[in-house]
């Protein structure tokens, strides 16, 4: 699954840090707000080095986020979490290949002659 989602920064929730068995943690939420006729608010978690680069943006900047949703129960509740994988500048591509139209190769038919090859 390839999500995507375009919003303003709006704000930074406090960082957690952690020790796990892999070993140190470190997590960044964030706010953003999306860009539509009735824009909503959403709260995306920034985990490792995504946690360090976001703090390089600044609140009013717009982003664009490649996400993973992933919802889990516990003791009856559901809980779902919304956590970024790539993060961009809104309106920049990392992607350095040039799009081109495919090439398709012009065929002329004459129909006076019924020379078509149809079968029917």
């Amino acid at each position: 699954m390839n999500l995507e989602i375009t919003g303003k920064l709006v704000s930074f929730l406090s960082e957690q840090t952690g020790q796990g068995k892999n070993g140190p943690w470190i997590k960044q939420e964030i706010i953003i707000e999306t860009d539509e006729q009735f824009p909503k608010k959403v709260c995306i978690a920034c985990w490792g080095d995504k946690a360090s680069a976001i703090k390089a943006n600044s609140v009013g900047e717009k982003l664009k986020f490649s996400i993973n949703i992933e919802s889990r129960e516990f003791n009856g509740r559901w809980y779902t979490d919304v956590k970024a994988w790539r993060i961009d500048k809104a309106g920049q591509t990392t992607d350095a290949r040039p799009q081109q139209a495919p090439l398709i190769e012009e065929q002329s038919f004459d129909v006076a002659s019924g020379d078509d090859d149809l079968p029917f």
